[in-house]
């Protein structure tokens, strides 16, 4: 009887599940019927998922294949959500100027419900007086000439920190090294500084293992970002997986608060005893003065886009640098000659220094053409019914700009897919960058990246740092593999290893003081 039973509890089950499927394939069909008789063009798609099949860790180059077929602005269905994907750079002009306050939303997603204290964040917040309060504290309070020069002095002693390990075994000769996980160390190590004053790793009197789990957790936001959660789009999902994915993002979720709670705690407890030099510090203080804005949650909400935001984008773009140099050793040797006349051997590279080198910027500036961080940007939502390229696009769509597929444009860009910093020369002052709707790594309009200055400082400084102080050199006669690896900002599959032979100004560098 009690098999008989079971049998029956789970024939109810499926047909219940069976119902529900129908039910809700019903409701898409009649749902989709088109309100709007001139959307963008779309490839076959299937029942129910609609082209999630299409999701793939490549992302930008399917898209890409895609508007060969189907032109430069096409739609998809995730589900029962219309994407449109634009790669023209005359259109993203259009979005970003003409629609650029009604693209100024973005999209509701599980990860931003829990991560992004539902939505509250200076990254995901609707657009609104809310979201302008914050993008002004980051133009403000952290991200501004005066915020950023007062932590030149932390940017410069994490380089010297990288150089000294990197010397350690290529004083006296040709030394193999990973670059990866020293990059990502530097960049991580360089924001925790300027957010709370401390150095996670390399730093006996800190707890490393907390910089590692915080690492994996950030590591986890990048896989689950974007638009590549089936779940997101089909809410059946979430219901046959009885909520375990958010069930995870939400312990991920906690475990990240209790961190980012921790630092103000601690910062809390000096009480003014400390110097208050740190960006919570200084939040903190606006917080004495103005409770009712500066609550501990937009506090932690701040901090954790500057970690998001600031961290592996970094450490990616100068690893795809660092490969691009040692597969170009003429562009190196170039780069180097033009340090070595502008800053010398007598003295290491500062941030100052970094407006006259215009070719290491024009290195910059091609590798962020090739390589941008975030391929696909940050997804755009209208708030309201527009046009784009002559074709509607709905409210509450989901609109991606395919930046990989803009920077490689044949139309855009001569020989596309080499890498040539001279093209960038030709304009003088890192030329065509000034071109927001044709190189727009950091995004364009009202929702760009707000540390686009603090990157650039980074990246530049740690970039010349490298080619001033070392010689490179592959580990042997082959290229460097330059195949992307998984994950939002487009790392590389392969970890560079490379061998590297320190130059004289690095022991003048390492007795300098900071």
């Amino acid at each position: 009887m009690q098999q008989i039973s079971k049998m029956e509890d789970t024939t109810i089950f499926y047909s219940c599940l069976s119902l529900l499927f129908l039910i809700f394939a019903f409701k898409l069909l009649f749902q989709s019927k088109p309100r709007y008789k001139n959307l963008p063009p779309s490839p076959l798609s299937i029942p129910i998922i609609g082209h999630l099949h299409l999701v793939t860790p490549h992302m930008h180059r399917t898209f890409h294949n895609l508007s060969q077929k189907y032109g430069p602005i096409f739609s998809l269905r995730f589900g029962s959500r219309l994407v449109v994907v634009v790669s023209s750079s005359t259109a993203v002009e259009e979005c970003f100027t003409k629609n650029d306050v009604v693209l100024a939303n973005r999209p509701t997603s599980i990860l931003g419900k829990y991560f992004d204290y539902n939505r509250t964040t200076v990254s995901s917040a609707p657009y609104g007086e809310h979201w302008r309060n914050l993008r002004r504290i980051c133009g403000l309070e952290i991200f501004s000439t005066n915020r950023l020069n007062k932590f030149q002095s932390i940017r410069k002693d994490e380089v010297k920190q990288l150089l000294e390990k990197l010397s350690i075994n290529s004083l006296r000769g040709f030394a193999k090294v990973e670059l990866r996980p020293l990059l990502t160390e530097l960049t991580f190590n360089t924001i925790m500084r300027m957010v709370s004053g401390k150095r996670y790793y390399g730093n006996v009197e800190t707890n490393e293992e907390a910089a590692k789990q915080f690492r994996e957790i950030i590591a986890e936001i990048f896989a689950n970002g974007g638009v590549s959660n089936p779940v997101d789009f089909l809410p059946i999902l979430k219901w046959l997986d009885n909520g375990a994915f958010e069930k995870r993002v939400s312990r991920l979720a906690n475990r990240t608060d209790e961190f980012l709670q921790g630092l103000i705690e601690e910062h809390r407890k000096n009480d003014g005893s400390q110097s208050q030099n740190t960006m919570i510090d200084h939040l903190l203080s606006l917080q004495g003065s103005q409770p009712e804005y500066y609550t501990d949650q937009i506090i932690k909400g701040l901090v954790l886009v500057m970690l998001l935001a600031g961290t592996d984008t970094s450490a990616v773009t100068l690893e795809w640098a660092m490969s691009n140099l040692l597969n170009h050793p003429e562009v190196m040797k170039k780069a180097r000659d033009e340090l070595d006349a502008q800053v010398g051997q007598h003295r290491l590279i500062d941030e100052p220094d970094l407006s006259k080198l215009e070719y290491l910027q024009s290195i910059i500036s091609e590798t962020l053409r090739l390589y941008p961080a975030a391929p696909l940007l940050v997804p755009h939502v209208p708030s309201s019914d527009c046009t784009v390229g002559g074709y509607d696009v709905p409210a509450d769509t989901i609109l991606l700009v395919n930046a990989w597929a803009i920077h490689r444009d044949r139309n855009l860009w001569e020989d596309p897919t080499s890498f040539k910093p001279e093209r960038f020369e030709s304009h003088g002052d890192g030329g065509d960058h000034q071109l927001g709707h044709k190189l727009i790594p950091f995004g364009m309009g009202r929702r760009a990246c707000p540390g686009m200055g603090l990157a650039q400082r980074v990246v530049g400084l740690t970039l010349g740092s490298l080619i001033q102080c070392f010689e490179w050199e592959r580990v042997d006669e082959n290229e460097i593999d330059m195949k992307e690896g998984k994950g939002t900002t487009m790392p590389k599959a392969e970890p560079l290893v490379t061998m590297c032979k320190a130059r004289s100004v690095v022991n003048i560098a390492l007795h300098q003081n900071v």
